[in-house]
């Protein structure tokens, strides 16, 4: 997968791994009928040995959610036993009460309309609005999930969002270098900063917009650009 490989609907996908028995796992832009792979979105294919999970990363401009993916959302106010959200799909989520590390219905979080929560997609499917929850199920820890507090959030594209996702997304990696912050990104568009101040909160900001089209050496000399306006 070291070569970029762009797909178009129809396109078979190999997926053959090493381990015969090995779960794979398939996110957007794929689906899978009769044994087969195939591409139901034009992009970018994209892979990770480690877990099999293969996906196809385009621009398109609206969030499909996919189980076990994390999203930025915002409160739009509470129905029933939990918070309808806005995730930017094309139907709201909806977060349970109790879908928080912790959470009893005697010892829950007290969300208010506008509140900003990173949280991962629990449930995803065209029968039914997606489901969320601020934690991780396996383990019962939040593990960064839930509210976010103070700080700035931004939109961005599509294909950037998952690039900043990486562990080796250049930007993030040169902006840690040099100012101390804190992000979190979500697959859907949506970027969450807090750097202590506004004046470093815009850089962060501004710096990570620019880095769309940018490669490891570009981002790293506009970073240090940026930081030289300071």
């Amino acid at each position: 997968m070291a070569d970029v490989k762009v797909v178009v609907p129809g396109d078979v996908i190999d997926t053959h791994t090493e381990e015969d028995d090995a779960v794979l796992r398939l996110g957007p832009g794929l689906t899978q009928h009769a044994g087969k792979v195939s591409a139901v979105a034009a992009g970018v294919l994209h892979a990770s040995p480690d877990t099999n999970h293969f996906w196809v990363v385009g621009n398109k401009r609206r969030y499909v959610p996919a189980e076990g993916e994390p999203v930025l959302g915002v409160v739009l106010g509470r129905h029933g036993e939990g918070y309808r959200v806005d995730i930017g799909s094309a139907h709201d989520a909806l977060l349970p009460l109790l879908a928080f590390e912790g959470a009893t219905r005697r010892n829950k979080p007290n969300l208010v309309v506008g509140a900003t929560v990173y949280a991962r997609v629990s449930v995803a499917n065209e029968m039914m609005d997606p489901e969320l929850e601020c934690f991780n199920s396996h383990t019962g820890k939040s593990e960064g999930y839930g509210e976010l507090t103070h700080g700035f959030t931004f939109k961005c594209s599509l294909g950037l969002a998952r690039r900043l996702l990486s562990a080796k997304a250049p930007v993030l990696s040169a902006l840690g270098e040099q100012v101390p912050f804190e992000a979190a990104v979500g697959v859907n568009g949506r970027v969450w900063v807090n750097a202590g101040t506004p004046e470093k909160t815009i850089l962060v900001v501004n710096a990570i917009k620019n880095s769309e089209y940018l490669d490891t050496k570009q981002s790293k000399q506009m970073v240090r650009e940026l930081l030289g306006k300071q």
